[in-house]
């Protein structure tokens, strides 16, 4: 797994975008016991947390120390730098686990056979991602000359599985149809510059050019953003459910 995220930590807590509270009550729902939760590649706990309110116990992964430095410290929640393909725990431990905007980084095969060594026999599977965002038609016209007339060739092969809304990952699982969810936020320009601040392809440009990319499009996304105070952000929410 490639740890593209650990450099821009603090930034990644600030301005991710959060998940809507009807995707974790639909997931909640197919569990039978909520007794124990592993989120794997945490990142700053973000979903942990969440689980922590359901679970006994969530056990959170990540590889990057930095990210785990950034999460919320509960009492429930045991955070470890670990890889996907290992997990420290016995078989059947997980009545749920979790991955979120990070299984596209995986190797499939080494992380599926965990997920199947490590899931009780009526747990459940979550895979959980995010689209790119749509504000409006200006903002997002500047946006995506950023992320595919300077960014295009920095993005990581894998990210194509974003773009693909997750369908095209392999998913030997019993699969569960699920409804689709909107994450739905409102930003201020500077929010807007902080989240682009942080993907991965970005940090790719600066480490090869010595520049942040931002610099030549500042004035034009500003220009689009316009006078408003906030803008409504809407995120499509990607998900892959099976048992």
């Amino acid at each position: 797994m490639k740890d593209n995220f650990s450099n821009q930590a603090a930034d990644y807590a600030i301005y991710r975008p959060t998940y809507p509270k009807e995707l974790y009550d639909f997931l909640f729902s197919l569990v039978v016991n909520k007794k124990a939760a592993w989120d794997c590649a945490t990142g700053n706990g973000q979903v942990a947390r969440e689980l922590a309110l359901h679970f006994e116990g969530v056990y959170a992964t990540d590889i990057s120390k930095k990210q785990i430095e950034q999460a919320l410290k509960l009492p429930n929640i045991v955070y470890q730098v670990e890889s996907s393909d290992k997990a420290n725990v016995d078989d059947d431990s997980f009545d749920l686990i979790t991955v979120a905007q990070a299984v596209h980084w995986f190797n499939f095969d080494a992380f599926y056979s965990e997920v199947k060594r490590t899931l009780k026999p009526d747990g459940i599977f979550a895979i959980i991602g995010y689209g790119i965002m749509h504000i409006d038609k200006k903002v997002d016209a500047a946006v995506h000359k950023l992320y595919e007339d300077f960014l295009g060739k920095y993005w990581d092969p894998e990210r194509r599985y974003i773009e693909e809304n997750y369908k095209t990952i392999p998913f030997p699982f019993e699969e569960i149809t699920a409804p689709h969810f909107l994450i739905k936020t409102r930003w201020n320009f500077n929010q807007l510059i902080g989240y682009l601040n942080t993907w991965s392809a970005l940090q790719h440009y600066k480490k090869a050019n010595e520049r942040n990319p931002i610099e030549y499009m500042f004035t034009e996304l500003k220009e689009a953003w316009g006078s408003d105070a906030e803008k409504d952000v809407r995120f499509p929410v990607l998900l892959r459910v099976g048992r």
